[in-house]
């Protein structure tokens, strides 16, 4: 996919991109190696012959991409090229497990880096609108419903409210478990099984521990909950930063100039009017949130079609889905923790408003505002407990 139609996909560099894939599933081939040890299937020396060649794997990604064609995944030529760098010790490599138990806990492995990233910058964001919020407690502005001018409220409250947004997205990402897929073939593991006995136990629980990961007591190839927990938590992130972002592209509106992203050089300018200062930064969190309910919608239905022990077209259809989902939200968070940090916020401008919006309602510019700090504080207060 072009990084040219996708502006900021730089900051997510490394999260899911092939180099970024072929680390993972290597990590998981190298981890299970040495987990075979723990099965007594394989000797320390086999499984550190398998490190040291998948370290040393000189890899042809564009290759390794159209030999994947022919197995449907890029597992498969992947682990002959190991096999064959391990030499005496190939039989260690890839031993009693299937391509979809690699694809899968490299996924979850891509997962939960990119979950830790965009829960650092939620964290980001969400400790820079408490501190909105509490500049701007009292600061009264028209609050506005159905696009039109209602009572009053206060900067502080919007922000509160914000915030409160950011807060469910951290809550959301903090409830997502990442477990280590492994079934075998049909979701049997019966290979291991004939030549450990009780003991191929060892092997995935030696796994899980080596990556990091749960250990679930039942393979999951066609209960694809893992994946889909995962997609939803990161939309409900980019939903989140996305109310923040199109409020701030309505407040900053020449004609409304209630608040403005922060200038920062090169950033912003209009190829034919040079007068414009675009808010760049908020089109782009903007349009994040457009396209990432799309892409969980995806994962759903592809588990929905999960059939038989192991998906026909149905789990390939994930990757792509959910590496995007992936780039996507930690390229938006880090916009959004950028956006928020510097945004400009004009008081003068909202007390104009407010006044103006009085004379045309005759409403009572600073009466009923009153409970709006309480409620900033119970936002604030929440926040505080849930970044932990």
């Amino acid at each position: 996919m072009s990084d040219l139609l996708r502006p900021g996909a730089h900051r997510a560099a490394g999260i899911a991109d092939d180099p970024a894939v072929l680390a993972a599933i290597l990590r998981v081939e190298v981890a299970w190696a040495r987990a075979l040890v723990a099965a007594g299937i394989a000797t320390d020396a086999e499984a550190s012959k398998v490190a040291e060649a998948a370290a040393g794997l000189d890899v042809d990604l564009p290759a390794l991409a159209v030999a994947a064609e022919a197995a449907g995944n890029p597992v498969v030529p992947l682990v002959e090229l190991l096999r064959t760098a391990a030499g005496d010790a190939s039989g260690a490599v890839h031993r009693g497990l299937t391509s979809q138990d690699v694809v899968d806990t490299a996924l979850v492995l891509l997962a939960r880096a990119a979950v830790a990233r965009v829960r650092a910058d939620l964290v980001a964001t969400g400790d820079a609108l408490a501190s909105l919020a509490r500049t701007h407690r009292d600061d009264v502005a028209v609050a506005r419903t159905l696009t039109q001018w209602a009572v009053p409220t206060t900067f502080g409250l919007r922000a509160a409210q914000w915030l409160a947004g950011v807060g469910d997205a951290v809550g959301a990402l903090d409830g997502l478990t990442f477990p280590l897929q492994y079934g075998g073939a049909a979701g049997t593991r019966a290979l291991l099984g004939h030549l450990a006995g009780p003991g191929g136990a060892a092997a995935a629980g030696a796994l899980a521990q080596t990556l990091g990961l749960t250990g679930p007591d039942l393979p999951w190839h066609t209960r694809r909950g893992t994946l889909t927990a995962i997609g939803d938590a990161l939309t409900t992130t980019t939903d989140a930063l996305g109310v923040v972002a199109a409020d701030v592209l309505l407040l900053g509106r020449p004609e409304v100039g209630e608040v403005r992203e922060g200038a920062v050089a090169g950033r912003g300018g209009s190829s034919t009017m040079p007068h414009k200062q675009n808010p760049v930064l908020s089109v782009l969190v903007h349009a994040a949130a457009q396209q990432a309910p799309g892409l969980a919608a995806q994962l759903h239905l592809s588990a929905s079609g999960a059939v038989d022990e192991r998906p026909d077209g149905a789990w390939h259809a994930e990757w792509p889905v959910l590496a995007r989902l992936l780039e996507l939200a930690v390229t938006a968070a880090s916009q959004a923790a950028e956006l928020v940090a510097g945004l400009q916020v004009d008081t003068s401008a909202m007390a104009a408003r407010v006044d103006a919006a009085t004379a045309t309602a005759a409403l009572d510019a600073r009466g009923g505002t009153g409970e709006a700090g309480r409620l900033v504080d119970i936002a604030i207060t929440r926040w505080e407990e849930t970044r932990g």
